[in-house]
């Protein structure tokens, strides 16, 4: 049986490697390793070779909930964007804390971190309010290079923020673990960690300028817009998501995409300028195309790794590892398998390392909250690098690209010491997950 699975294991894996040696997408060579271990398994009748595309197609709805969330959400945080209230929020900001470098940079961190955090895509932060916000760390005096690494590891702790955490998602839906109790043992790490970051890398000064070229350098504002209209869309979201927990049994459950879409709906009525929401629907839908085929795919090929037992494999192969060295592996593993797989690494991985180390008494919830603040850092990692590219891009940052890894050096230890140290002292702070329910 070992060795069955095992030939699987590497027709898969071989799959994957030649795809992309081709030069083909992630999600291609995803897709590929599924359908190879699909076809591997019907030889030895895992799967029935009838049931094969049956696995696959059914696959691509494991994370059907994950991918409402994440159009719904950017839809609704495209809809702000357009209307012109991210460009309104970081004018304010510089006009006003110009001078006052500390309260400028932690604001343009919050600016940065929120889309993510609703979306649960570091990317979709990026896209939306990258560019205005690499002007303005720009003008700053802050210099490229420096503006592509914050954004490349903010753009990383917004995917792992609350209340949209993708890869919890995943291996919740892969271990029966409900996903609740995330907020604070996520919020509070990605705050922290956030502020160290901005202020690490965004405190020197490399360059000058008066706050009057930089007024007149930011884009535009549309006539009419105010705080009001960005902040009551907002009140909307968190306040049906606060009525629904506050009132589980009282009030009808909406559940998230529903709740971005009438947030959405809101901030469309409420903005000063015409938007014209069925092609900034399409558009917005486009943008994430690599993003849902690759939740897609994800979900075939964790259907297939399960049918044919490399799943199991891969859980025996980490329960069978000794525990010291499987901890100093995950310093590496976590953000590689993010690099080769995206979101797939969770999947892959995840799942059967929490399965084991809630198995030996630690806390799954906040194993789970350590692993993702990991998975971000293979978003800059070849042959992927998602955030990192998206980084480079929007602050046309224009030097090698290992540059930006280099820089942003110590925030990444940084997070890697959280990240590890919440997975290994989980049950001290299971403490936080009652106090986010």
């Amino acid at each position: 049986m070992y060795l069955q699975v095992s030939v699987i294991f590497l027709v898969m894996v071989g799959a994957y490697t030649i795809t992309k040696w081709k030069g083909r997408g992630v999600e291609i060579s995803i897709l590929l390793a599924a359908l190879a271990g699909g076809v591997a398994g019907a030889l030895f009748q895992t799967p029935p070779a009838v049931d094969v595309l049956r696995h696959l197609v059914e696959g691509t709805f494991v994370y059907l909930d994950v991918i409402l969330v994440f159009v719904t959400a950017t839809i609704f945080i495209a809809v702000i964007a357009e209307s012109g209230g991210v460009n309104y929020l970081v004018k304010g900001i510089i006009r006003y804390f110009y001078h006052q470098r500390l309260v400028a940079l932690i604001l343009l961190m919050f600016i940065v971190l929120i889309p993510g955090a609703l979306t649960g895509a570091g990317s979709v932060s990026l896209l939306t309010v990258g560019t205005p916000i690499a002007l303005a760390l720009g003008y700053l005096g802050i210099s490229r290079r420096r503006v592509a690494a914050i954004l490349f590891i903010l753009g990383g702790l917004s995917a792992a923020a609350p209340p949209v955490n993708i890869w919890a998602m995943i291996v919740c839906a892969g271990t029966a673990i409900p996903y609740v109790g995330f907020t604070l043992p996520l919020g509070i790490p990605v705050l922290i960690l956030g502020i160290l970051t901005v202020l690490s890398l965004g405190w020197k000064k490399d360059r000058s300028g008066t706050l009057q070229e930089v007024m007149e350098n930011l884009p535009p504002i549309p006539a009419g817009m105010s705080w009001w209209r960005i902040a009551i869309p907002f009140l909307v979201f968190f306040g049906l998501v606060v009525v629904s927990r506050l009132f589980p049994f009282d009030v009808p459950i909406l559940g998230l995409p529903l709740q971005f879409s009438i947030s959405a709906l809101v901030a469309l009525i409420l903005s000063p300028i015409r938007i014209n929401f069925f092609r900034l629907s399409v558009e917005t839908v486009k943008r994430l195309l690599p993003l849902l085929a690759t939740m897609a795919v994800v979900g075939s090929l964790q259907q297939v790794m399960t049918v044919t037992g490399v799943k199991g494999l891969i859980s025996t192969l980490v329960i069978n590892s000794p525990l010291v060295l499987l901890f100093i592996l995950l310093i590496f593993l976590i953000p590689l398998s993010e690099g080769v797989l995206t979101y797939g690494g969770a999947a892959v991985i995840g799942i059967p390392l929490v399965w084991y180390l809630d198995s030996i008494g630690l806390h799954a919830t906040v194993v789970i909250a350590g692993l993702t603040l990991l998975w971000p850092l293979g978003d800059g990692l070849p042959p992927t690098a998602l955030i990192g590219r998206l980084s480079v891009m929007v602050s046309e940052y224009r030097g090698r690209y290992f540059g930006i890894l280099k820089t942003a050096w110590l925030p990444w230890v940084l997070i890697t010491l959280t990240g590890m140290a919440m997975i290994l002292f989980s049950s001290d702070l299971a403490f936080l997950v009652e106090w986010s329910k």
